[in-house]
């Protein structure tokens, strides 16, 4: 095979809704961002694919902030810049990642029987500079997905060429420092070796506190790439400590007791670390390309919250640590191949095992542990395998056909004994996708599949619940959903590209672990169905305009006296981006993100306000010099970052507290200033 085609061959096999990966001869595909149509190679009318011209214009605020160049994906955050962002996509609060999965060079990105969530999704470790493609795909047809995609996934690639050395550094408010070295050398011809170092400090804008954010990350490369196979080795490093203002409850901000940047516990925040390391292949073999990729985990949390201030325990406060230390190795083993009658096949074995030492969740004050609600140890493995066949059998049409299979073992060993236990479970997924080409430029799609999450392995052996020491009745391991889309991608010659689709999607139950209580919270089936309209227009070589808009209806089944709102199902989201710029020269990128008001109860009682958030990108690139300023939140909004409802407890208020709308204001505007420079 020559080099091209297998290069071809690895970039459509890093798609993760593409069926279309061939061998024998190839067509060379290259991803450059949202203008690649994919028509032909999708799967659904959903999935997409962002390239590194994408990537580099877009005004961040933190890390996390890359999961919205896919459209309809929302990124908040309720507490400090180290931790997990809270993730909203298809009527889901998707808390932080429990039905959308992660992967970043191979790695599963989402931990299972977390600390802090179920499928706890961290991107603070990518250095956003290294960061060469994203692709993306929604609803649960493809079968290379497995636990998590319900709502959908995402595969991010990082470069693996010997770049010319560069420095980034970065300064602005709130004390904003960032320093970024990247580089690579080419070893001989075929092999290069490289890396990025990140060194980063944040105080934020809170009235009480200093975050006092301290990130170091790096890592760094060696790839091959030959005619007949390519390799990398990659090793990441990263380490986090913050503090951090929590959400506050409204009715201290309307009597004065608080700013809206204040925070009532100053000893909130966490610190975490994450080093891994991690191998991938791509060989020729036979008539296809065989890809095996492995790798190893070493992760540790310890977060610091407090969401109800003194309605459990007036005196000493409400303030609780949860803790996550773990080792995470797995792989897999992928095998592509065109057959005689021009079908395509994919054949792939997953494998994962989380060898948690440490879950555990605590109360303190001050940071300093008076008693233990869980410490358990947890050993979590799974085996996934999955088929999928890509067949053109008539002209204009083209189906996909897929199977998937799982099988999971959860062994928990609990402080308490009677929690202490084995649970076993296994659950088919087959996918089914067709495709017609009306003309050219325009394909019509129909998609069905069905999907999963796991729980969290400790709600599966529950016995006893460990605060109130009641009875409770453990959950499924394994919690099926079912969903459809109808859709249509078109493309034009003066450079539209668009995807319209109505989707539908049903959960079994959303019985889910509850990590800030240590217990488990049943809920019932839901139903959710929406319509996602998503336009990239390039009208001239420098001029980019995207335009997002996503509606969805989300209810829980069944009449209930309580409601069958779903808390935190965004009914409407819609986005903007324009964009103006080249290689060099001037540039530009003005972003708009808002959100209706949602639900934060079930009898839709009480609402959030919705939000609108624009951000702004200006700067000059030269051949080996770039200089960018980015104003974050630019027309100074005070629209809240997150809402909840629940109840707590101020001093001097009742034992059983106050139900209070809880909520995290946008931080004020921003300016920061970037210097690029190649060396």
């Amino acid at each position: 095979m020559k080099r091209t085609a297998l290069f071809a061959a690895l970039a459509l096999a890093s798609l993760p809704g593409l069926a279309a990966e061939s061998t024998g001869p190839l067509e060379e595909v290259l991803v450059e961002g949202r203008r690649t149509s994919l028509l032909g190679l999708a799967r659904s009318a959903s999935e997409g694919a962002v390239g590194a011209e994408d990537l580099a214009l877009r005004p961040l605020l933190r890390p996390g902030d890359l999961l919205e160049l896919i459209p309809g994906v929302v990124v908040t955050q309720h507490s400090g810049a180290g931790k997990s962002n809270q993730l909203f996509l298809r009527g889901f609060n998707l808390d932080h990642g429990t039905d959308f999965a992660t992967w970043i060079d191979g790695m599963p990105v989402n931990l299972r029987t977390h600390g802090h969530g179920q499928g706890y999704t961290d991107i603070n470790f990518l250095i956003p500079e290294t960061l060469e493609r994203l692709t993306f795909v929604k609803g649960p047809y493809h079968a290379e997905l497995g636990d998590f995609s319900s709502a959908g996934g995402t595969r991010m690639t990082s470069t693996r060429d010997a770049q010319p050395l560069s420095l980034t550094l970065g300064a602005g408010a709130n004390g904003f420092q960032r320093l970024v070295a990247q580089g690579g050398q080419t070893l001989r011809p075929g092999l290069a070796a490289g890396g990025a170092l990140e060194g980063a400090r944040y105080d934020g804008p809170w009235r009480d506190l200093k975050e006092g954010m301290e990130k170091l990350n790096g890592e760094a490369f060696l790839a091959s790439d030959g005619e007949e196979r390519s390799w990398t080795l990659r090793l990441r490093g990263y380490q986090n400590r913050w503090r951090s203002a929590d959400q506050i409850p409204a009715r201290a901000v309307a009597s004065g007791v608080l700013n809206p940047l204040g925070s009532l516990d100053p000893a909130l925040g966490g610190r975490t670390h994450r080093f891994s390391f991690s191998g991938a292949l791509d060989q020729t073999l036979g008539e296809g390309v065989l890809t095996a990729e492995a790798y190893l985990i070493d992760y540790r949390l310890r977060l610091w919250s407090n969401f109800t201030y003194g309605l459990d325990d007036p005196v000493r406060g409400d303030q609780f640590e949860q803790l996550d230390d773990r080792t995470v190795a797995g792989g897999a083993l992928r095998y592509r191949w065109r057959d005689a009658g021009d079908r395509q096949h994919r054949l792939g074995l997953e494998g994962r095992f989380d060898a948690i030492d440490n879950v555990g969740l605590y109360r303190t004050a001050g940071r300093q542990r008076l008693d233990a609600f869980r410490d358990d140890a947890v050993d979590e493995g799974s085996l996934g395998a999955f088929y999928e066949m890509s067949w053109a059998f008539a002209p204009r049409w083209r189906a996909v056909l897929g199977l998937r299979g799982d099988a999971y073992r959860f062994s928990v060993d609990a402080a308490s004994m009677e929690n202490s236990g084995t649970r076993q479970d296994a659950i088919l997924s087959p996918k089914f996708n067709l495709s017609y080409s009306f003309r050219e430029n325009l394909e019509g799609y129909l998609s069905l599949g069905r999907g999963f999450h796991s729980n969290d392995a400790r709600g599966t052996t529950l016995r006893r619940d460990p605060q109130s020491g009641e009875a409770a009745n453990p959950v499924d391991p394994l919690v099926p959903s079912t969903g459809g889309e109808l859709g249509l991608k078109f493309t034009s010659t003066s450079g539209l590209n668009s995807s319209l689709a109505l989707w539908a999607l049903s959960l079994e139950s959303e019985l889910l672990f509850v990590g800030d209580a240590g217990n488990t919270e049943a809920t019932r089936g839901s139903e959710r169905w929406g319509v996602e309209f998503n336009n990239f227009w390039q009208p001239a070589a420098r001029w980019r305009l995207e335009v997002d808009l996503s509606w969805t209806h989300a209810r829980f089944e069944g009449d209930a006296p309580e409601g069958n709102h779903i808390p935190g199902a965004v009914p409407l989201v819609a986005s903007g981006t324009l964009t103006y710029g080249g290689a060099l020269g001037p540039f530009s990128t003005l972003r708009l993100r808002h959100l209706s008001a949602y639900p934060l109860r079930e009898d839709d009682g009480e609402k959030c306000d919705g939000s609108t958030l624009v951000s702004l990108a200006l700067g000059w690139r030269w051949p080996r010099l770039a200089l960018q300023l980015d104003a974050l939140n630019l027309f100074d909004s005070q629209d809240h970052d997150i809402d909840y409802f629940y109840a707590s407890r101020l001093p001097r208020e009742a034992s059983d507290g106050v139900e209070d709308l809880h909520f995290k204001v946008f931080e004020p505007r921003q300016l920061r200033a970037t210097v690029r420079l190649q060396l």
